[in-house]
């Protein structure tokens, strides 16, 4: 198990919010979680809210955040032992920081639920699909959570 984690995608607003909720709740604080996003311009989706909050894993206080702000902000994104991108635009973000830092990068190409699904039940539909697929490779990845 690594000791860092950085979730990204798109907008840290989806996936890469559902990845850090989800490993966080399955495997606990050993390990330090954050995400972020190629871009800072949308706020967490109410629909990823919902279907997270279905598994008891609460997002409604995300603040999405990009890399370039994790960087203003003071963190060091070359101390994290892996990147997981979870879109072809994070994982181009993610290996430009290989330049600099020593750093794992993995590709999960997880499906990006926005506008697909006419109706809410298949908007719905669509979201619990990215999150099933990201707790898959969450569980395939980092081994059977304890008491799980």
């Amino acid at each position: 198990m690594p000791t860092s984690v950085l979730f990204c995608c798109d907008h840290n607003a989806i996936r890469s919010p559902m990845a850090e909720g989800m490993m966080k709740q399955l495997y606990g604080t050993g390990t330090y979680v954050q995400s972020a996003g190629v871009h800072n311009d949308l706020e967490i989706d109410g629909f990823a809210i919902a279907v997270c909050a279905e598994l008891g894993v609460e997002l409604s206080r995300h603040r999405s955040r990009s890399f370039d702000d994790m960087e203003e902000w003071g963190d060091d994104l070359g101390s994290f032992d892996l990147v997981v991108a979870l879109s072809p635009a994070s994982q181009r973000r993610a290996l430009e920081l290989t330049r600099y830092f020593h750093l794992d990068v993995e590709y999960w190409p997880i499906m990006d639920p926005t506008g697909v699904g006419e109706t809410r039940e298949a908007k719905l539909r669509q979201y619990r699909e990215a999150r099933d697929q990201i707790r898959e490779r969450l569980i395939a990845r980092f081994g059977t959570p304890e008491g799980g």
